[in-house]
């Protein structure tokens, strides 16, 4: 845990060989696993287990370097620790990176390798579904494995996490429009969706229940066309329509616009262009580099962190490890309002940009709660 505020997910700016000491000095552990027969090459990182045991995703990608796979996991495992706390729940941060092309490399003897891996972690770090790993992958990793969530529902698991997680996108959206004007309503505004994948999707379909206008965009044209195909309008303009990138959606005249690709999406030069009051979406690490967020409280746009507003899979793969309930992990959920609100009104209390607000509740949580728990545990 560190004492001095920074943002979860963002890397200071590192040399061209990472020092993994240096750079993971936060963390209680980094496994490398390595298995020439499958092709495995991973990396488990543990953040933080003040709260209870680290939960987090496995990523499959096809990383430029062991360097940049190694930043990649340690920076997603430190937001882990961050969105467990301020989600409420007891859990600590981790995350796993395999390096690799899914599309290629991914097999079931691979998954099955990477099971046995975790396994040997004894409980340290559950894992569940990341970009480029699914449901029916958990499946494999669960037959080597005791410490697996987001199963497929035929195997007693919670499914697709993208849904809760849109769920509470929506949420969050939803207290940082009252932040914004007063009223939780989306109704009659402009939404602008970057990335229409497995959330993207499912964030669009409340959009549009609640009355908005939406904007699509996504680098994966089959995507952008599965959605507009959902919401084809009968009679009347259509309730979504798509732009070429996500430059074109900046140069919209947004109220809310919603970063759902990948990391690093608020950069400099995103926040002088940018139309939108409200910025909320179910990107992983949005800001750039830190200083981003003070960026976009100066120009009166209303961040709502991103570890804060995504939490909603993290919910629904936990609530796995209690037997799967749905409408018990939908109402758990819903609560991101809440703590969305409760963030973006203490950020307003304390004179400080949202980002560093979600920061300090999420670190006061881990100490003040993890003392304890270490007391009772007899650390």
């Amino acid at each position: 845990m560190s004492a001095t505020p920074r943002t979860a997910g963002t890397t200071p700016p590192r040399s061209a060989a990472v020092d993994v000491f240096e750079l993971g000095a936060e963390h209680e552990q980094v496994v490398f696993c390595n298995d020439p027969a499958t092709g495995l090459r991973a990396i488990v990182a543990i953040h933080s287990t003040a709260l209870g045991p680290a939960l987090g995703g496995t990523r499959f990608h096809p990383y430029a370097s062991t360097d940049d796979a190694i930043a990649d996991v340690l920076d997603l495992s430190r937001g882990m620790s961050y969105k467990a706390a301020l989600a409420g729940l007891d859990l600590g941060g981790g995350k796993a990176v395999i390096i690799g092309d899914p599309a290629t490399t991914k097999s079931e003897a691979l998954l099955r390798a990477y099971g046995r891996f975790v396994q040997s972690l004894a409980g340290r770090y559950y894992t569940a579904c990341d970009v480029g790993t699914y449901s029916e992958d958990m499946d494999h990793v669960a037959r080597e494995c005791s410490f697996v969530t987001g199963r497929t529902l035929a195997h007693g698991g919670a499914g697709d996490s993208s849904v809760l997680t849109a769920y509470g996108v929506f949420q969050g959206m939803r207290a940082a429009a009252e932040h914004a004007w007063g009223s939780t309503s989306l109704e009659g505004r402009t939404v602008g969706v970057a990335g229409v994948g497995k959330v993207g999707r499912h964030l669009v379909r409340h959009l549009v229940s609640d009355g908005a206008r939406v904007v699509v965009t996504d680098v994966h044209a089959p995507a952008v066309e599965r959605v507009l195909a959902e919401h084809a309008a009968g009679t009347g303009p259509a309730p979504v329509r798509a732009v070429g990138s996500t430059a074109e959606l900046l140069g919209e005249p947004l109220d809310v616009y919603a970063p759902c690709a990948l990391g690093r999406a608020l950069t400099d030069d995103v926040v002088d262009v940018l139309s939108a009051r409200v910025v909320c979406g179910a990107a992983n690490n949005q800001l750039a580099h830190p200083g981003v967020d003070k960026a976009l409280l100066d120009r009166g746009i209303v961040y709502a962190p991103d570890y804060c507003v995504n939490a909603g899979g993290l919910v629904q793969v936990a609530d796995e490890l209690e037997g799967f309930s749905f409408d018990r992990a939908e109402q758990r959920a819903a609560r991101i309002y809440d703590t969305t609100r409760a963030v973006l009104e203490t950020a307003a209390a304390e004179g400080v940009s949202p980002a560093v607000a979600a920061d300090r509740l999420a670190e006061r949580r881990m100490r003040d709660v993890g003392r304890l728990r270490g007391i009772w545990l007899g650390r």
